[in-house]
């Protein structure tokens, strides 16, 4: 997700807060002690490691005819923390920048100035790249699941950077930070959203992207894209745009990403909410209907201000469909916007093979800020199972189950979006329950669940509702408020499903208003210090990780805890995480099919002054590999509560250890590799994304100025960009 940081924002959209709901933190809540972690921070550990800039040279001299050692996992030098502007990776590897914001995709586009006067960005990179999946290509330019030297790229494009409003390093001035924005500057930022596939490929061992390649395109916010499932055609999806409630305008914010069974893309759309906006009447306007509590619920108060304004630009279509007032005089929404925002909040599929095919919105598998979906365990004869997180404070786990079984033959079918509509768009959608005892249940979101059918806060319709109001139907079966669930991913040598957990600022030892206590599955409320600022709740996150079980029940543990080496081990850095290994807020999470080493990467804003954010990674164990802790706490009436939870087994400088660090200001996102495990592929996200929009006319006055001082392009400009890592000895990375 976009990195929180500062300068804060007048209006964070990143840090939405909308589930009221009375739902537990668990069904045995304990208790909570502040923790002195902060105040007993020591100096940044040292590493006796060279950390060596990423790009452009190795991190050890290379060979044109490497020899492979043997192989052991894990077996390089830790990287040191850093606050430096670059990226560090560990002795024996090699980074290089592959393809950044503007780089021209489409051929004919001009070369990108990075001086804020190029145009024409759905023909180029877009903006804050994240998630993204690897498609193999073969000689003859089609699908092939072993290809290592040529591939498509699906790639996020989730945000752009701002301080108010404007995404100022794409304007020359800076851009408007006042209203009406100009339509000039709203068409390219709208642009800037989206995914990009781009074909890669390698060349007398360089990777490189390919500029003019046929298979290159953009999805942006204007995109038109079909709706898939239980909500299609469903009255809470008619639009101006889409009177029959089948199509919807463009995927937003995308965040996580997953690839199906069939060999397509899905794509997480995740902070949607605060690109729309709501006139200060509209509640009475839409005569105070059920419309206005499922508003609510996903963020959008009436009077709530847009991210960028986009609803300014003009009169136009594109500009008026931020506005989700009712303004129409319509009874169902055919004449303006009011149910616009119900288009976006889904996992979209797309064949990243053929750019004439529509992309589809999955809407069975449920309407929340999505991350990443993971796929269980795949078997011929037994349903598929997709896992998910809904990224805010005190969202929810969910997972889908397909009704059809898996047929082996679907794999390969030739219509990969038709295999998607026979096991993404009919299913059972469930919400997971923790139990304060290790074990928990998943609980099914349907209309025959009386909890649903009969909730007093929202009267349920029928299965497109709860598509579309999958929050509301999660309050109604009493799911677990989780802190900020971001991404997911299965462990390929046995199943277990492992999920970052990256923060939460509202756990509490003595909660106020929209705050909650501690519990097991999210056990820890502490203050750290960050100079002489507190930090309160759960600043570092932490991974929860889970087992299925026989029916809908499953076993589960904490995998790591986020802290600072020096923090207190009893309360705080629970993991007993070394300098090598320490980290804050948890956010990109991938397992590698080819060594099955789990990597970590980060969104903080917890730990900055510390180390710019990083990837970790880790050899897990399994559920139930550790034992159970009790925190003890007390509370300001004097009062003991205690919050027993069930840790994993402490990592060791074999199973954990720190691979990477960026640039300052950036987050580390989203891993694809080839099949080999030879090369991968990472996202730096928004390097530089604390600079003043004043100062943009100064790059001195950059946070920074990568991946230009890396040698990459022109200008000074910070942008996003994907990277490549390969070993220099042709080994596998992570070894």
């Amino acid at each position: 997700m976009t990195h929180r940081g500062e300068p804060t924002q007048a209006i964070d959209f990143n840090d939405e807060n909308s589930n009221t709901s009375a739902n537990p933190t668990f069904d045995a809540v304990l208790g909570a002690r502040l923790s002195r972690r902060g105040l007993l921070r020591g100096g940044v550990g040292t590493v006796g490691t060279a950390m060596l800039a990423g790009f452009g040279v190795s991190a050890c001299g290379g060979s044109d005819d490497p020899v492979v050692p043997a192989e052991k996992l894990l077996g390089f030098a830790a990287v040191p923390k850093s606050l430096a502007d670059m990226v560090s990776v560990p002795a024996g590897y090699t980074a290089s920048v592959l393809y950044a914001l503007g780089d021209p995709i489409i051929a004919g586009t001009a070369a990108y100035k990075n001086d804020g006067t190029d145009t024409d960005f759905d023909k180029r990179g877009g903006d804050h790249h994240d998630g993204m999946e690897w498609f193999g290509l073969g000689a003859d330019g089609k699908r092939s699941d072993s290809a290592t030297d040529r591939g498509l790229l699906a790639i996020n494009h989730e945000a752009t950077t701002d301080e108010k409003l404007s995404s100022f390093f794409i304007h020359a001035d800076g851009g408007t930070s006042t209203l009406p924005r100009p339509a000039s500057e709203v068409d390219k930022e709208v642009a800037l959203h989206g995914i990009a596939v781009i074909e890669v490929t390698r060349t007398a061992g360089k990777w490189g992207y390919v500029p003019g390649s046929a298979m290159n395109f953009r999805l942006t916010p204007l995109s038109p894209i079909e709706i898939a499932g239980p909500a299609r055609g469903h009255a809470q999806m008619v639009t101006k745009y889409s009177p029959t409630g089948t199509m919807t305008r463009g995927t937003l914010n995308n965040c996580g990403t997953g690839k199906t069974p069939w060999g397509t893309f899905l794509t997480g759309e995740e902070n949607w909410f605060g690109y729309f906006t709501r006139g200060a009447a509209d509640d009475a306007a839409r005569g105070n209907d059920k419309s206005v509590a499922a508003l609510k619920r996903y963020g959008r108060n009436q009077g709530a201000a847009s991210r960028h304004g986009w609803e300014s630009g003009g009169t136009a279509d594109q500009y008026a469909r931020w506005n989700n007032s009712k303004t129409g005089a319509s009874a169902d929404g055919s004449d303006d916007y009011r149910n616009e925002m119900n288009g976006q909040g889904y996992i979209v599929e797309i064949d990243a093979y053929d750019k004439t095919r529509a992309a589809k919105k999955r809407t069975a598998l449920g309407r929340f800020a999505h991350e990443s979906a993971a796929f269980g365990k795949v078997e011929a004869g037994k349903p598929l199972t997709v896992y998910m997180g809904d990224d805010s404070r005190g969202e929810y786990i969910y997972k889908f189950v397909s009704t059809a079984p898996w047929n082996a033959q679907d794999a390969n079918a030739a219509d990969r979006l038709a295999v998607g509509d026979k096991y993404l768009d009919s299913g059972t959608l469930y919400v997971a329950k923790f139990n304060a005892d290790g074990t928990g249940a998943w609980v099914e979101l349907s209309m025959a669940n009386a909890a649903i059918a009969s909730y007093a806060a929202y009267k349920f319709s029928d299965a497109g509702d709860i598509a579309i109001n999958t929050r509301l139907a999660a309050d109604a079966v009493g799911a677990t408020k989780m802190d900020r669930p971001e991404w997911n991913a299965v462990n390929p040598a046995n199943g277990e499903i492992y999920f970052t957990l990256t923060n939460n600022s509202n756990r509490s030892i003595d909660p106020a208003s929209g705050q909650y206590l501690p519990d097991a599955a999210n056990p820890r409320a502490y203050t750290d210090m960050k100079g002489t600022s507190k930090q309160n709740g759960n600043p570092n996150g932490h991974l929860v990780r889970m087992k299925e079980g026989a029916g809908q029940a499953f076993t589960w543990d904490v995998y790591l805890f986020g802290a600072e080496a020096n923090a207190d081990k009893g309360m705080v850095n629970i993991s007993a995480l070394t300098a090598d290994q320490d980290f804050s807020s948890p956010d990109g999470l991938v397992f590698s099919k080819a060594t099955g080493i789990c990597w970590i990467q980060t969104d903080d804003g917890a730990f900055t002054d510390v180390s710019n954010c990083m990837m970790l990674a880790a050899l897990p164990g399994s559920v139930g590999d550790g034992g159970k802790k009790t925190l003890s706490y007390t509370k300001a009436d004097g009062s003991k509560l205690d919050v027993a939870t069930h840790v994993g087994k402490a990592a060791t400088p074999d199973t954990l250890k720190r691979f990477l660090v960026g640039p300052k200001g950036c987050e580390i996102t989203g891993l694809a590799e080839t099949p080999d495990g030879k090369t991968i592929f990472v996202n730096i996200q928004h390097p530089g994304e604390s600079t003043k929009m004043a100062d943009v006319a100064d790059p001195t006055k950059y946070q920074s100025q990568w991946p230009a001082n890396a040698g990459y392009g022109a200008g000074k400009r910070p942008r996003s960009a994907t990277i490549v890592i390969t070993k220099n000895d042709g080994g596998r990375i992570g070894s």
